[in-house]
């Protein structure tokens, strides 16, 4: 047997050395009291007030800016290409731009992207197969009340810098132009009109 104090001091060894392994697991694992619980310290949610969820709207057309003698009405300049990132890319330039000449960018949007199929006949053939298919990208940045003085440079510094492939139109907004936004659902419309009849 070993004398009473060399036993106090082994134990005392061995306690200390699993408390300080029971000290780094708990540091590890990031919280030291992992098996006592919390009691909802920490919670928020009950402080929120409960908000009802709004039944969303169909999506109206805002009123078009009128044409004066000193500034154009609501404007879209329409950016259309081959190339998605070339289109996105100058879409994003022509949103700069207005910024820079203090022209009220009213809203920018993507319109539904196109596909074209490009047909080849066989040279002693009549039969036709898709050689290609091409999509087109659209993005159009809505411009209002833009000054008359102004416009020409906007037009001069915008056809500068267009890059090869990227088509560049501007044109007054029409309702057919917000209609041209949402994807028709003809199915949809004709369930409307047997509603009706």
């Amino acid at each position: 047997y070993l004398p009473v104090s060399v036993q106090l001091q082994t134990s005392f060894t061995q306690q200390t050395l699993n408390q300080t392994l029971s000290l780094y697991a708990a540091s590890a694992n990031g919280r030291q009291y992992h098996s006592m619980p919390t009691h909802g310290i920490g919670r928020w949610k009950h402080l929120l007030t409960k908000t009802v969820k709004k039944k969303k709207e169909r999506y109206q057309m805002k009123a078009l800016v009128p044409w004066t003698d000193v500034s154009y009405g609501t404007l879209n300049v329409t950016v259309s290409g081959y190339d998605m990132t070339l289109v996105e890319h100058y879409a994003q330039h022509v949103h700069q731009l207005c910024n820079r000449l203090s022209i009220r960018a009213a809203l920018c949007y993507a319109l539904p992207t196109r596909t074209e199929e490009v047909m080849l006949m066989q040279e002693h053939g009549t039969k036709m197969y898709v050689d290609a298919a091409l999509q087109t990208h659209q993005r159009v940045v809505q411009l209002s009340s833009v000054n008359t003085t102004l416009c020409p440079v906007f037009m001069e510094v915008l056809l500068k810098n267009q890059p090869e492939g990227v088509q560049l139109s501007v044109k007054e907004h029409t309702e057919e132009d917000f209609r041209s936004r949402f994807k028709v659902r003809p199915e949809l419309q004709e369930l409307m009109a047997q509603m009706n009849q």
